[in-house]
């Protein structure tokens, strides 16, 4: 995909919920679109991630951002963070 990825101001305020620019932009280059609901896309991106969020400790993450396709760009609406226990869906047993 070669279109520039753009975000909104709300999109950009959302990384502070525990991703970056560049695991949503890979989200975006990597995993399958699906589409949203109002004519928006989606995906889903499973990342390691060993730390802790709000005092729990993870080992795993999902990045979903929300878009929409634009002629000249995809436009990143939201972003919404999942932190996993144990690896998260990946993870065997």
């Amino acid at each position: 995909m070669g279109k520039p990825i753009r975000f909104t101001h709300h999109a950009r305020l959302r990384l502070a919920r525990g991703t970056s620019l560049e695991e949503v932009i890979r989200a975006i280059q990597e995993a399958p679109w699906r589409p949203a609901a109002r004519g928006r896309w989606e995906c889903l991106l499973e990342v390691p991630f060993h730390g802790e969020w709000n005092g729990k400790r993870y080992t795993g993450k999902q990045v979903r951002p929300v878009f929409v396709e634009e002629e000249g760009a995809v436009v990143v609406i939201t972003v919404y963070v999942y932190f996993l226990p144990r690896g998260g869906l990946k993870e065997e047993g």
